[in-house]
């Protein structure tokens, strides 16, 4: 496997990581808001979640633009001249 594959790869699989992170941030944010969830869940109206819910949002979020970057960069250099 060479160099611009695994960059591809790295950068896809970050990218699917920071989309997942993302998900469980807005879903654990919407849990202590009480908005879904089930009422036994620890995090259902918990303020201390949404607190939580919004830095793993914030991290999906920068783990999703390191893969955007690395993904940009192998495009970048698959296109200039050898």
């Amino acid at each position: 496997m060479d160099i611009q594959s695994r960059m591809n790869a790295i950068g896809k699989t970050l990218i699917i990581v920071g989309i997942v992170m993302i998900i469980l941030g807005v879903v654990f944010s919407l849990q202590s808001k009480s908005v879904i969830g089930p009422s036994s869940s620890f995090m259902y109206d918990n303020p201390e979640w949404a607190i939580n819910g919004s830095i793993i949002i914030d991290a999906g979020l920068i783990v999703m633009g390191i893969g955007l970057i690395v993904v940009f960069i192998k495009r970048k250099n698959k296109t200039l001249p050898k």
